[in-house]
């Protein structure tokens, strides 16, 4: 082959890039509009389908440190995902970034690519082989405490998908859920999972620090970091210690985990309330502080990423900005494979039928699950009461959607069962 040809390559790889993005830009609102039945128009579809868009660049530094091999399973060890890297602040969401990744990737045939599709649109990931919700604990402090519903906004449609189409082949899960042995394992277990992911807790010492409490308040904090604590205890006893070899083993589990943080919630309001009430005026709004400090810094990485901070705007057009166009690419490869399903199961009307109130059940969570966080409620109490009801919301989503994939499920064959659980691991290759 002639170096005029081995040069054209990249650059015929670039143009058939571009002409890529044009056919999703142009293409694929009306194709999800169809697909998925939203009203709006592409604007609409786009808000549904790319979710909180927040520091995208981020995601690209991410992918850099996973393919660069800088945040390996030892990474996994207990540590303060808040913490800092070579005497630097550390970028919570790009460290939560490289460590799910790593660790959802690692049991993965496909980990050898950079990403999966099933990753939140800020590069983590809500499932990470057989555990759901790895944040669960850190993302429950982070609300509440700080104000920032950024992670635990993300979670909904796209984890819901997960559970019914798990990327993960049997064996790929189980390496997930054996013992640790042998040096340099490659794939951490999900208790290592669990562990180091919900490591953050109650920050005892920031919050001391701003509100200066007398010693009834201090003994006050101090109940309230117990039963921080055992919050994040409840949390964990929830971590998967099987494997899950079918659709509606991943929702169950999906079930239980959310079941836990709701749980956690109620654990933590007594005292909660009690501290707050100890505090004066002066001291509530210092406290506040800490969550307008987590704010600022948010507001920081908008600017520095306009494109990040207007996706959740009802004026965002994905047509312009490669970034959404990239998301567009994501809700594709979620589409529901139905006519697949329909063939390789040989269903009948009524299976088809149940089919489609599957889809159909799941589709609608894209709604009641938008990605898009609301403004945080001005009072930790406040915030509890709104991070509780948020994930009230998504129990039912998975508890309605689980119903509908047992109805399904219901009358097929250990056969039929089987063809669909492969559906899932197919896609990802």
């Amino acid at each position: 082959m002639s170096r005029s040809r081995l040069a054209l390559r990249p650059r015929l790889g670039l143009a058939l890039s571009g002409v890529t993005l044009v056919i999703l830009a142009v293409l694929l609102p009306g194709r999800a509009e169809a697909q998925f039945g939203f009203r709006g128009g592409p604007l609409g579809v786009a808000r549904f389908a790319v979710g909180h868009m927040i520091g995208m660049s981020r995601l690209r530094h991410a992918r850099m440190a996973v393919r660069g091999s800088r945040y390996r399973s030892a990474a996994l060890r207990s540590q303060d995902p808040r913490g800092a890297e070579r005497g630097q602040p550390a970028n919570p969401y790009v460290l939560r970034a490289a460590m799910t990744a790593q660790a959802a990737l690692s049991g993965w045939r496909g980990g050898r690519r950079p990403q999966g599709w099933w990753r939140h649109p800020d590069g983590s990931y809500g499932w990470v082989g057989p555990v759901f919700w790895p944040f669960a604990h850190d993302d429950l402090t982070t609300a509440i405490i700080l104000g920032d519903t950024t992670s635990l906004s993300l979670y909904g449609y796209g984890d819901i998908y997960a559970a019914i189409f798990a990327p993960y082949a049997a064996t790929e899960l189980a390496a997930y859920t054996t013992p640790q042995g042998r040096r340099g394992r490659r794939v951490p277990t999900a208790e290592t999972v669990c562990d180091a992911s919900d490591t953050g807790g109650l920050p005892v010492d920031r919050i001391a620090a701003a509100v200066q409490p007398n010693e009834l308040q201090r003994t006050a904090l101090d109940e309230l970091a117990t039963a921080w604590a055992s919050a994040r205890d409840t949390i964990r006893a929830a971590c998967p210690t099987q494997v899950p070899a079918m659709a509606i083993e991943r929702l169950g589990l999906m079930r239980e985990r959310i079941e836990a943080m709701i749980k956690a919630t109620d654990a933590v309001a007594p005292s909660l309330a009690k501290f707050l009430d100890l505090l004066d005026d002066d001291q509530k709004a210092k406290l506040d502080g800490l969550a307008k400090e987590r704010r600022a810094a948010l507001a920081s990485i908008q600017q520095k990423n306009p494109e990040a901070a207007s996706a959740c705007q009802a004026d965002s057009d994905p047509r312009y900005d490669e970034k959404l166009q990239r998301q567009y690419e994501q809700l594709v490869q979620q589409q529901w494979p139905a006519a697949e399903i329909a063939s390789t199961l040989k269903l009948d009307d009524t299976a088809r039928a149940r089919l489609d109130v599957l889809q159909d059940t799941t589709l609608r969570t894209m709604e009641t699950l938008s990605a898009c966080p609301s403004q945080a409620p001005p009072t930790p109490q406040a915030r509890l009461t709104a991070v509780k009801a948020r994930l009230q919301t998504m129990l039912q989503a998975v508890n309605g959607v689980s119903d509908a994939l047992d109805d399904f499920e219901a009358d097929l064959s250990d056969e039929q069962k089987a063809g669909f659980e492969a559906i899932g691991p197919k896609r990802g290759v």
